[in-house]
């Protein structure tokens, strides 16, 4: 037994001794394909066409804007509408135009290349049902219900986040050097309330036959674990739901899969992905895209930490923020505060007047380090 057992030892240790990196060489050669990828709503609904090019593996950035296309919408009764360059690979179409026509997008691009897209057919997205909350042992999750129908089946849905960013400590003072003294902060100045917004990472995709008269019961938009900073003190999200078209569907589901499964070499490779954009001058161009039309129903929801508690919100960054024990006095206010690196927090009286202030350092209760002041403009307060 212990010569069997001997035997085993030194076959494992060999095995381990075999294990080399596997360090796969990454071509130099830069591919660059464009992308095209956007949603048309058909009512008016601010809509963004994103242009841009593949970038290398090794790449720094993950977005690469195509810059100073010609993007135009054309419809078969003869209307066009030019798309605007908001900001950088970002093109902006705002308009109301009739969901019963069939429209071409063509992009020409700075450098002389033509795209255009098959031709689109606008669908009617029929509305969200419901959109709410349930909480449970991991969580939140968030979620909509919504019925399909005969000429919308296939529903993709986006959405887009904002929660309220609070610091860690809070204060409503300022060292002001023109006066050469602390005073209250105007609300310009507060930095105690501040905002942040992402927008959705994933794609969500269902077909709505699958259930029983095409009712897609709660389908989960997004999860949010117990403690998340999202719900810290008010979380809303903007959830729009998209029918697709049953050809749209497929692009969508291999782009998925090279988003979730990145690394697994089962993955489709992006040549495959294709989609309805095509080149104009060289068929054989590669480009990767897909445009759709349609109406886009939205829902806004928001959560309240209240509604969850309790949430045990706690960000171990800020661990270490303490209020200091002894206070600056009058005469060091220039010194401590001059460099901006330390903030007055709770004043320190003697009789009613004011003689210093006790102080902690800037990264602990300034929220504007971490998030927007600016208040969204959708914003509901409760």
């Amino acid at each position: 037994m212990k010569q069997v057992l001997k035997i085993v030892f030194v076959v494992l240790i060999a095995l381990q001794a075999c294990r080399t990196p596997f360090d796969p060489e990454i071509p130099s050669k830069e591919i660059s394909f464009l992308v095209v990828e956007g949603y048309l709503d058909t009512e008016g609904k601010r809509s963004e066409l994103k242009l841009s090019r593949t970038v290398p593996l090794d790449s720094s950035t993950s977005f690469s804007p195509e810059k100073n296309a010609s993007v135009i919408l054309s419809s078969q009764s003869g209307q066009q509408f030019q798309l605007q360059e908001e900001e950088p690979g970002i093109y902006v179409f705002e308009r109301n135009v009739p969901e019963q026509d069939v429209y071409n997008l063509e992009i020409f691009l700075a450098n002389g290349e033509r795209f255009k897209s098959k031709p689109l057919k606008p669908i009617l997205t029929p509305p969200i049902i419901d959109a709410g909350f349930q909480k449970d042992e991991e969580g939140v999750e968030v979620f909509v219900t919504t019925k399909g129908d005969e000429n919308a089946d296939d529903f993709l849905w986006t959405f887009e986040e904002s929660w309220i960013y609070r610091p860690r400590i809070r204060t409503a003072y300022i060292y002001d050097s023109k006066i050469g003294t602390v005073r209250d902060r105007t609300a310009e100045e507060d930095i105690s309330l501040c905002f942040k917004n992402e927008s959705s990472p994933d794609i969500l995709l269902e077909t709505s036959s699958r259930f029983q008269d095409q009712v897609v019961f709660k389908q989960t938009i997004t999860e949010i674990p117990t403690g998340d900073e999202r719900i810290m003190e008010r979380y809303s999200i903007l959830i729009s739901q998209k029918a697709i078209a049953q050809e749209d569907v497929a692009f969508w589901e291999i782009l998925k899969k090279n988003t979730e499964d990145i690394g697994s070499i089962f993955s489709p490779l992006p040549s495959l992905i294709g989609g309805n954009i095509s080149s104009v001058d060289n068929p054989n161009s590669p480009v990767i895209g897909q445009v759709s039309m349609g109406v886009v129903q939205e829902k806004r929801i928001y959560i309240n930490r209240v509604d969850v508690s309790p949430w045990n919100y706690l960000d171990p960054q800020f661990n270490d923020c303490i209020i200091s024990l002894e206070p600056v006095f009058t005469q060091f206010y220039a010194s401590t505060f001059g460099s901006g690196f330390v903030l007055p927090t709770i004043p320190l009286m003697a009789g009613t007047t004011i003689v210093g202030y006790y102080v902690t350092d800037k990264r602990c209760a300034d929220c504007t380090l971490y998030a927007s002041p600016v208040k969204p403009e959708f914003w509901e307060d409760e």
